[in-house]
């Protein structure tokens, strides 16, 4: 059972570095089983991943992991030196896969502070006995070179006795300075894994600086200096630079062998900047390089334009909550100041110019600290490639993905909140929108059923589509299904296609008469709906029988700061966001009409739309009554409209989305509420959710 290490900061690189592994080897694995095929590069790519999840594992004692990965790495080595072996590659890749699920369940468990019990060792027996049969295949035994590799990967301790001296004679002394990437952070952390990387094939070590662990201000000298390490070894040149090269963030790599333990004078050296090491790797066996005094260090000018040409830095995500936390209470503190009520009777020409000014520059600070935190929704998309993958070997259907507009940006927690509902939705598709091979076929579409994840930027907002060109939605089904259950909440001949629909997002709704792995168990849509709304978002679900099927999710960019109009009804604000917001006039008497189940309609440019008094809906004693008198504004969400009745504007202002208060969004479970906000007099405003308000309205014209 592995413990682990407890040092929070390397844990910390470990699990983020370990994380990127997985996903990029899932992602290789995803490309060369499109392709059919298994490239050079690509078996490269993945023995370098593989060792180095080897080596970073077995540092931080987490052995069953270290063991999967070494015997995977195994795997690789003999296929990259028996270029023409013939492999099975789809039990090549589910092998892969299976290891990367194991990887990523002991993740898990260190992320949570428990034990490493995972026990790999069937897979690792399965692994094995792959690789005796690509081996069988490809003559019998392994290649001489492949044996060194086994004898030289055993753990070696020092001889003792009068041979000692004969034996390390043996060994060949090696020079090697290391330079890292400029912004990579924790530099004696990352020499200390090359240290424990070689310590399995390497005697004698000495370096420099020593106490890389200890002391904090060795990071300071590896940065200027490079990390030397002296050491003997029965590896090769190149396999040595191999081992050290693979390690992650290394950006130059000087490795010079010494003639004997009195002289520093190189015999052999290479020296290969990370760019150039796939080219190195490919070569014939290694050429001598050039005499020492040709291959130096990068120099202090070479260095300074490299860290020029430093585009991206690691940054903790505490830190960044931490900063939009500092902006948000920033923006509160400029409304107070700027719309201090104690200044409105004032002449202050000098102070309403510094205000504008002071305005204009939070706001920038604003959009900039936001831009920050917002990251592609490419990760969470290619995600779902190994979903449809599985569920097309389960069902045995064949399925393809098509990603749009995957290096949109959300904000981080959006992305958070929205992986699940999109991963309810794509295996939905999969499993209930797909038609099997023969149905396709009986009506005439492709073999292989199409799943679309599309994301493009509306406004404000994201709107993400998930797209299949299965059967579609049956409207009789959903309708029998909801008048059965009693989840009809007016006549049918009165209900739009959308709304039949939409059905399904109710708790407990489900078509799918057949209980699978994947659906009828009426779960899972319904967390959509409820996730969306945490975040402010929406969804909704278009289809035509025997075409397909479009859901599509409205998300907002961003849950912390938005600009919003600030309205006032009775003695009570709220705020809607500007971007909801078509339009605000001042309604005609004669414009009003009332609907024969005396629902209150105002007609505007010949169409006529819903009119909901605030006022009424949360029981506020209004100043205003008269419909005449007041300010309407129209909102609009998902093609829905509905005009808004309130006492009077305040006025537009950005305003820092802040959680509602436990007994209110737990207990009282008030309808149309996204949060609240602080204003510039110290007042509170109820921030008002457009896609919950609009529920709630056509709730009460069907009563």
């Amino acid at each position: 059972m592995d413990q682990g290490f407890s040092n929070d900061s390397i844990l910390d690189i470990y699990i983020y570095e370990t994380t990127q592994n997985i996903d990029q080897l899932e992602k290789t694995v995803m490309t060369f089983e499109k392709a059919n095929g298994l490239t050079l590069d690509t078996v490269n790519e993945i023995f370098r991943i593989m060792h180095t999840i080897k080596g970073s594992s077995a540092m931080m004692t987490y052995n069953n992991i270290a063991s999967l990965a070494h015997a995977m790495e195994d795997l690789f080595f003999y296929i990259r030196e028996e270029k023409h072996v013939n492999l099975d590659l789809v039990l090549l890749s589910d092998l892969i896969l299976e290891g990367i699920d194991f990887i990523k369940l002991e993740l898990d468990k260190v992320r949570s502070a428990g034990s490493l019990d995972g026990d790999p060792g069937s897979l690792i027996e399965t692994i094995r006995r792959f690789l005796s049969v690509i081996k069988a295949q490809g003559g019998g035994s392994s290649p001489p070179r492949a044996r060194k590799e086994a004898v030289a990967a055993q753990p070696r301790s020092l001889p003792s006795g009068p041979g000692a001296g004969a034996a390390r004679s043996r060994l060949q002394a090696y020079e090697a300075v290391i330079h890292f990437d400029d912004g990579c952070e924790m530099e004696n952390i990352r020499a200390y894994a090359i240290v424990h990387h070689l310590s399995e094939i390497a005697e004698d070590f000495s370096y420099s600086p020593e106490d890389i662990v200890e002391n904090g201000d060795s990071v300071h000298i590896i940065r200027e200096r490079g990390f030397k390490a002296t050491f003997r070894s029965a590896r090769t040149l190149r396999e040595l630079h191999d081992i050290i090269a693979s390690t992650a963030f290394v950006r130059n790599l000087s490795l010079v062998e010494l003639e004997d333990e009195s002289s520093s004078k190189p015999s052999e050296q290479t020296e290969l900047a990370i760019a150039e090491l796939e080219l190195a790797a490919a070569a014939e066996p290694l050429v001598k390089a050039e005499p020492p005094a040709k291959a130096q260090s990068p120099t202090r000018e070479q260095a300074e334009n490299k860290g020029a040409q430093q585009s991206f830095i690691s940054v903790d995500v505490d830190k960044l909550d931490k900063l939009m936390d500092l902006m948000g209470e920033m923006v509160i503190a400029e409304a107070m100041v700027t719309q201090n009520p104690e200044l409105k009777a004032l002449q202050l020409g000098g102070f309403d110019k510094a205000a504008r000014q002071l305005r204009k520059i939070t706001s920038e600070m604003r959009d900039m600290v936001m831009s920050i935190r917002m990251v592609p929704l490419s990760a969470t998309f290619h995600k779902m490639h190994r979903i449809v993958r599985d569920m097309g070997r389960k069902l045995d259907k064949e399925l393809e993905l098509t990603l749009i507009g995957e290096a949109t940006e959300v904000d981080k927690n959006i992305i958070e909140h929205i992986s699940d509902p999109l991963m309810h939705l794509v295996r939905n598709a999969a499993d209930h929108g797909i038609e099997s091979s023969e149905a396709r076929a009986a009506s005439g579409k492709p073999q292989a059923g199409r799943i679309t994840l599309e994301a493009q930027n509306a406004g404000s907002n994201v709107l993400v589509t998930v797209k299949d060109d299965g059967k579609g939605l049956s409207k009789d089904k959903i309708l029998a299904k909801a008048k059965k259950q009693g989840l009809l909440m007016k006549p049918e001949n009165e209900m739009t296609d959308k709304e039949i629909y939409n059905l399904i997002f109710l708790p407990g709704f489900s078509t799918n008469e057949n209980v699978t792995e994947f659906s009828g168990r009426g779960v899972g849509m319904d967390v959509v709906s409820k996730n969306l709304e945490a975040v402010g978002g929406s969804v909704s679900i278009d289809s035509e029988e025997g075409v397909g099927t479009v859901t599509t999710l409205r998300i907002p960019l961003t849950l912390a700061i938005i600009d919003g109009m600030n309205i006032r009804v009775g003695s009570a604000k709220y705020t809607i966001p500007t971007t909801s917001i078509q339009e605000t006039f001042q309604a005609k008497l004669r414009d009003i009409v009332t609907d024969p189940d005396s629902n209150e309609m105002i007609l505007l440019r010949g169409k006529v739309y819903p009119i909901l008094r605030l006022h009424e809906l949360y029981s506020v004693p209004a100043a205003v009554a008269d419909l005449t008198e007041g300010i309407m504004l129209m909102v609009e969400q998902d093609g829905k409209s509905v005009c808004l009745f309130a006492d009077a504007l305040l006025g537009q202002q950005q305003v820092v989305v802040k959680a509602l208060p436990g007994y209110i969004a737990n207990n009282r479970r008030i309808e149309g509420l996204a949060g609240c906000t602080l204003l510039g007099d110290g007042s509170i405003s109820l921030i008002l959710n457009i896609g919950g308000l609009l529920n709630k309205k056509s709730q009460i014209s069907s009563q």
